[in-house]
């Protein structure tokens, strides 16, 4: 069972009622997502609201995170109004399908998705809703976000390696075109397993790199995860 709670150095996420919980795919997206020049983020799917504390902690954005699970979005706004840049984060209690802020746009759009299509699900429904896209397809969300982001904004996301390749062929049909692609391998020897996808609406070659979590036994971390994430899991 997971930890009621998820202790980092300058905020605690309380997960216990939260249908998405802290996972390594969050935090590196929190960690590694651009915010230079950055003035407002949409965050969809928010969770236990992660990702936008992660993004308040290192940039002065003003950050929307919707979340449709009631439960979860009552517990990201306990997380959020705990944290200290509250002020600059709104939680919406909404799915985005539903999310209309008029003409309002967003420089960034960022979300962890729900990515599973197949595979067996989660007898929990509220569980099996975050996991899988029955709630939110590619389609639904590229059009989502075409339709918030602005002219020259970007949208940011992790998915599984599979996934992460079909989205990037999707998201040219609605004039978005993916600008860098972050390869995550769990070990040296391992396959690559998610993809951090930048997208915008400039057609440019990807810039590629990769991304090794551990050396090889567990916990030890390769300074470059460590790096990316020291300022904020306590353990370094």
């Amino acid at each position: 069972m997971p930890n009621k709670y998820f202790s980092f150095k300058e905020f605690t996420i309380f997960q216990d009622k939260s249908s998405f919980k802290v996972g390594t795919d969050g935090v590196l997206l929190g960690a590694i997502a651009e915010v230079s020049n950055v003035k407002r983020i949409l965050d969809i799917g928010t969770g236990t609201g992660l990702i936008s504390i992660m993004l308040a902690q290192r940039s002065d954005s003003q950050i929307v995170s919707i979340e449709p699970d009631e439960e979860s979005f009552k517990q990201a706004s306990d997380n959020v109004s705990r944290c200290r840049w509250n002020r600059r984060i709104l939680v919406i209690n909404t799915d985005l399908q539903n999310y209309f802020p008029g003409s309002e746009k967003f420089d960034l759009v960022i979300t962890n998705p729900p990515y599973f299509n197949d595979s067996l699900k989660n007898p929990d429904p509220r569980k099996s809703l975050a996991r899988h896209n029955d709630s939110l397809s590619s389609d639904e969300l590229l059009t989502g976000v075409s339709r918030l982001l602005e002219n020259n904004g970007r949208l940011q996301l992790i998915l599984p390696y599979v996934e992460g390749n079909v989205f990037i062929a999707d998201a040219r049909k609605y004039g978005l075109y993916c600008n860098s692609i972050l390869k995550i391998r769990p070990l040296p020897t391992s396959n690559i397993k998610r993809l951090i996808l930048a997208f915008s609406n400039q057609r440019l070659k990807p810039t590629e790199k990769f991304l090794t979590i551990e050396h090889g036994e567990r916990h030890d971390f390769t300074e470059e995860y460590i790096n990316l994430t020291k300022d904020y899991y306590l353990k370094f």
